[in-house]
């Protein structure tokens, strides 16, 4: 039995010793026969496939465990005080307390709740971080699908996220988590738009929708040919994960805690478990479009992994930072900043790019050397500094609130009196 899924590491390294016998050893280029007789090679391509989703499954949830503890520790250096200490060395074991508190907890459903749509949603948060993972290569031929859409497929399961939040809230029967609900689509459609246009202009500058190629494409970082784009993607991703300063979805506030406030015990852990897991899958895009991937010194084969990981951390501590640093923002001025700062941002960079790759691929290979690729960059960081600069300029007075007089409390206290 051959399968395309044979130039998979993880795959080869599986379904081989199970399956590999006289008439499949060349492919997988295994001596020897397998563990199982022939005839029996789809239960080894079961068994492979099940084990490398396991495998993800739960190295996801437990490097989210890790980067709750990971923030909640550098937000403690950030702020002058000590964070999480008391449970395992260093406040380790944290986690996994939280994890049985929420475990232990009663699920408490309203009284007037849809309890279809209320209990679907926790699961439909998180699917989309695992169906994203998929198809993010972790070095070479090291992946679980290799789809040539897989820039498209990335959009297209995020959306769930959309749904998730709206049936979580609409579900719920209570006014402020309809609220939250509504304040969550808006923003997410409004930074969904952004985001697409900045990963355009990434396919166009690598020919291909498949992250492998785009990886392969980096002859000189994306971050130095698409500065722009890249920071749209960071912004824009970091809205749709309602992160500072977009948290305006969880405004205590005003609406308490949003799409999810009647959600109680493991159902409202699983909202968190999302909202921690993708700062780390959109890291990994991150690495992924715009810093090279596995791609580094030394990185031959499956050693590329290291510096990806490394990469991944880089851009986890970089959401960190931010969350440390920035003031929430108003409604108002979330949604003018998507539409008025950086969907004309996204525009002009894709246009740009169409340009670019319309008058430096080669029509034989349909690549962009790398010296292109510098001469890309060369254009591009300018173009990146005078377009901010520019619609900066725009966008200052709509989102600044109007000057008032204030006038002295003494002459209020004369007037009164």
């Amino acid at each position: 039995m051959t399968t395309p899924l044979l130039e998979n590491y993880l795959f080869r390294n599986i379904y081989c010793p199970l399956a590999a016998n006289s008439g499949n050893q060349a492919t997988c280029g295994w001596h020897g026969n397998g563990l199982l007789p022939p005839g029996w090679e789809w239960l080894a391509y079961f068994l492979a496939g099940f084990a490398i989703i396991f495998i993800l499954v739960n190295v996801v949830l437990l490097l989210g465990m890790v980067y709750t503890w990971t923030e909640r520790r550098v937000l403690g250096r950030f702020q002058s005080r000590l964070g999480p200490n008391r449970w395992g060395p260093w406040g380790l074991l944290t986690p996994v307390a939280d994890a049985i508190k929420l475990l232990l907890k009663e699920d408490i459903v309203p009284r007037a709740a849809d309890r279809l749509l209320f209990n679907v949603a926790p699961v439909l948060m998180v699917l989309p971080v695992f169906l994203t993972l998929a198809v993010v290569p972790f070095a070479h031929n090291t992946f679980l699908a290799d789809l040539n859409i897989g820039v498209l497929f990335i959009p297209a399961v995020g959306a769930m996220t959309t749904l998730a939040i709206f049936m979580a809230g609409w579900s719920s029967s209570n006014r402020y988590a309809l609220f939250g609900a509504m304040r969550g689509v808006a923003q997410l459609i409004s930074y969904e738009i952004p985001v697409v246009l900045a990963l355009a202009g990434v396919v166009l500058m690598a020919g291909s929708m498949s992250l492998s190629r785009v990886v392969e494409a980096q002859g000189v970082p994306f971050l130095l040919v698409q500065p722009l784009g890249a920071f749209i993607f960071l912004v824009g991703t970091s809205a749709e994960l309602n992160r500072t300063p977009f948290d305006i979805v969880e405004a205590e506030s005003e609406i308490i805690a949003g799409y999810h406030i009647e959600y109680s015990g493991m159902k409202w852990g699983l909202f968190q478990l999302a909202e921690f897991a993708a700062v780390l899958v959109a890291s990994a895009l991150l690495a992924t479009f715009y810093l090279g991937g596995w791609s580094g010194p030394f990185a031959s084969g499956q050693l590329g992994i290291f510096w990806f990981m490394a990469k991944v951390a880089l851009f986890t501590f970089l959401f960190i930072w931010i969350r440390a640093t920035l003031p929430r923002l108003r409604v108002d001025q979330i949604m003018a900043f998507a539409w008025k700062f950086l969907f004309p941002l996204s525009l002009i960079n894709l246009f740009a790019a169409a340009l670019e790759a319309y008058l430096l691929r080669d029509p034989a290979t349909g690549a962009i050397t790398r010296a292109d690729l510098w001469i890309v960059a060369a254009v591009n960081l300018p173009l990146m500094a005078g377009s901010m600069a520019l619609f900066h300029r725009f966008i200052r007075e709509k989102v600044t609130p109007p000057h008032r007089t204030v006038e002295p409390a003494a002459n209020v206290v004369r007037e009164a009196s």
